[in-house]
Formats: C-alpha cells, structure tokens, sequence
C-alpha cells in the first residue's frame, strides 16, 4: 500500500489505476474465492476520480488517500447493507457510517465493498451458509481462517490494499497467519467499535490486515484514537507508529512460554516458529523460556465471556428466527444460553486477574512470541467448525481475555506450500514497539514477499 501511495504522489499512477488492478483481481479470482459479499464498484470509481482530482489541486487526506480498500461486513457504511454474513440482515440498510468507516473515507481512502466472513463472526472457517464459503488463496480446498476469512483472501491477493476485520478470540490473526499476510489487533478499546455489529461487546477489536508491517502501521494511525461515543473506548493518547518502525529489536526482551502455546503444535508450525525466535535473537532481542501464569483457565475464561455476550446480543432472533442461523452458530448461542450468571460473574472476574497478572509479567519482558495458529490451514471438506474454531484460536484467545494487542505475521511455509503465522504480544498500549519488532523480522526474512499465484 505504501509503495502505491509513493506512485500516486509522484503521478505514476493514478487512484483511479490501482482501484481497476483490484477490479480486475476481483473479477478474476473472486468467483472461486468468495472473498466479497458485496461490491460497490461504480461508487469507488466516482471515489478514486474525485481522489486524483484532489491531489491535483494539492489536497492530501493523508496516507490512504486513494487506496482501495474493503471492509468486512460488519461495519456500516451509510447507504449500503451490512449483513453480518447473515441472511437476517440481508436489508440491514445502515444509516450511518462505523467509526472506522468513517475514519477510512477522512483519509481519503476508496471503499471498494464488504467482504465475507463467517456468519456474525462467529467461527474461524468462513464457511458461509448464505453467502458462500470461502476459499484459502493457497489451496482452495482449505479454509481461510476466520471470522475474518474474506478480509484475508482479499488483502492477499490482491483485491484491495488494506482492509480492517474485527478480532473476538483470533478473527484478525488467524485468517491472516492461514493466509500469508500480516494483521494486528490492537489493545482492547484503541479503535472505535462504533457502528460495528458485535459478537462479544466485552472481547470484539478492530484491527487491519495488510500485506506489510509498515501498511499496518500507517493503517492503525489512521483508526486509532479515542470516541467518547464508544462505552468501550479508551482515552489514551496515540503513539506514532510509523516514524520508529524500523528501529530494531536490539535489547528487546522476548519471552516464549512453556506452557499451554506450544501443547498440540503441528511440528512444521512448531520449526518455524523456534526459527523465528533465534532469528529475532540474532537481530538483538533477548529471547528467554518462562511460564506464563494462569494459562489453564484461559479457554473455559474466553468461552463463558464470549458465549453468554454472544447469546445476549441475538436472543430475539434466536426465538423468533432459529431457523435462519447456520447450524455451528446456532448450537455456539445455544450453548451460551445455558452459562449460570454465577459461572459468568466468576469469568469476568478471572479474566480481571489474568489480565492484571500478564501485565506484571510484561513489567520485565517486553514481547510474548508464539504460534499463531497451532496447525496451518485445514481441509474445508468434512471440517467441524466447532470445533476447528477450539482449535485454531487456542494461541490468539489469550489476548482478546487479557485485552493485549498482538500482531500476526508470516514466519514460514510448510511443505505443502501453506502459510506459517508467528505472533507477537506486548503490554496494552505498546502498539508502536509490537510493530517495530514485527517489522524487524519481516526485514529480515523473504515470507512477507510471498503471495499466492
């Protein structure tokens, strides 16, 4: 994306260019993959006109300024549908523009379409009963990783630049690390969750997914920031992302845990993982093995939190419209239905004393390196989507509980050509030195210039 930005800038190439070679990708590729639910091309194409017609007059919206991007459809975007991947808001017409929308059109950028994803994002396959299932760009016959799966195969292939997704227990990360490209998740309450429709009000965090860090970066830049409309959003200031991005690792402390994030690792996955780390190690961090204090009670943590806001956000649909959910998401509400309030107080108070216990530990380390995902990309055919999404989220759950931000980058490919992810944590608020240390690994290895054919 940035490079493309350089071009507009210097009139090599016009908005109004880059957004035809993501239609023509589109239009190529998006029949088999089912990257977008809906499209709204003649609009972009008025958008990225009047884009070059402002550079030419010397107005400059900033870094998106005339990039093509998409949005996964959960956030509004006024005039147009957002369904949620449901068949049940298929006329869900917004009325007015998602925070991040809204952010996105202030900086200038092109707004190409909503991308799929699974049904309310609610799972981490994007198989999608309503509007199709997607497909991973590497293997059409694996999954793309989800909620986000759409969002993912767009950003790889070429579809778009950028494009922002919404994380609940690993919807930015894991489509990502499936995908090959890059996604972050910021501290829980960075980005507005205004005008995005929810899974879990108390775990949901925007975040974009990109090809490079450094679109990450100028990305998050441009969403961050406090809205005192957002119950959830957090008064902090925004730190620069992009002016230190290259600043290195050297004396970094990373810590890779002994416990629960290497249990049931495929072995490929494992390789390159500990690669990553000794490579980081080589750059200057300081990488060291500890255990990560109360990992056992993360799952069952994440699952009643998630499950019961999940359960409470649909409950008029799900008496009075049963029929019209996908059968995992159906039996994922059913099951929140029946978490006892005490059982749900005793979750929220874990997920408090989790959280502050990972926050003391990061008082005297300053990364946490796993896996993002324990396996790469499974087989679409005969996939349980419950309990694929178990699995999958295992290593990026963590840190929806504990409200950390955390990123995902490639990291490697196993034999079979599929996409490694390695992810990165860091203490909330701690964007700028999680991106630096992603950077530093993406300039030192050739994964992040890989993309599917």
């Amino acid at each position: 994306m940035h490079e493309a930005a350089a071009l507009l800038r210097a009139r090599k190439a016009s908005s109004v260019d880059l957004l035809r070679a993501c239609i023509a990708n589109i239009e190529r590729l998006d029949g088999s993959l089912v990257a977008f639910i809906s499209k709204t091309l003649e609009r972009a194409e008025a958008s990225a006109a009047e884009a070059d017609k402002d550079l030419a007059r010397g107005v400059d919206r900033g870094p998106l300024h005339g990039i093509p991007v998409a949005l996964k459809d959960l956030y509004d975007a006024r005039g147009e549908v957002t369904t949620a991947g449901s068949r049940i808001f298929a006329a869900n017409v917004a009325r007015e523009d998602s925070a991040v929308t809204a952010k996105l059109r202030a900086g200038g950028a092109v707004l190409l379409g909503k991308t799929n994803l699974h049904e309310w994002a609610f799972g981490a396959t994007t198989q999608n009963p309503h509007f199709g299932d997607a497909k991973n760009p590497w293997d059409h016959a694996r999954i793309p990783g989800g909620s986000s799966g759409g969002t993912a195969i767009a950003v790889a292939t070429g579809m778009c630049f950028v494009s922002p997704g919404s994380d609940t227990g690993g919807s930015i990360r894991i489509p990502a690390a499936l995908c090959g490209v890059a996604g972050i998740k910021p501290t829980y309450g960075r980005i507005s969750l205004r005008g995005a429709i929810p899974l879990s009000w108390s775990l949901d965090h925007p975040g974009p997914l990109a090809r490079s860090v450094r679109d990450l970066a100028i990305t998050l830049q441009a969403l961050a920031g406090y809205d005192a409309l957002d119950p959830v959003s957090v008064d902090v200031p925004v730190d620069d992302y992009v002016s230190h991005l290259d600043d290195g690792v050297k004396g970094l402390r990373i810590l890779v845990p002994t416990v629960h994030f290497f249990e049931d690792v495929d072995p490929e996955v494992e390789r390159a993982v500990r690669g990553a780390a000794r490579a980081l190690g080589s750059l200057g961090a300081v990488v060291v093995e500890e255990t990560l204090p109360r990992t056992h009670q993360l799952r069952e943590t994440q699952r009643a939190i998630l499950s019961v806001d999940a359960a409470t956000f649909h409950r008029d649909r799900m008496r009075e419209r049963p029929q019209d959910f996908g059968v995992d998401v159906l039996q994922r509400l059913r099951a929140g239905e029946s978490i006892s309030g005490v059982q749900t107080a005793q979750a929220r108070r874990d997920q408090a004393e989790i959280r502050r216990e990972w926050i003391r530990t990061l008082s005297h380390v300053d990364l946490i390196l796993t896996a993002t995902t324990p396996i790469p990309a499974p087989p679409r055919e005969g996939q349980d989507a419950v309990a694929a999404a178990i699995r999958l989220t295992s290593n990026t759950a963590p840190f929806n509980v504990t409200g950390l931000p955390a990123v995902s980058i490639p990291c490697g490919f196993t034999k079979g050509g599929l996409p490694i992810g390695l992810q990165l944590a860091a203490g909330p608020w701690r964007e700028a030195l999680l991106l630096r240390a992603a950077r530093a690994y993406e300039a030192a290895t050739e994964w992040s210039e890989r993309h599917p054919s």
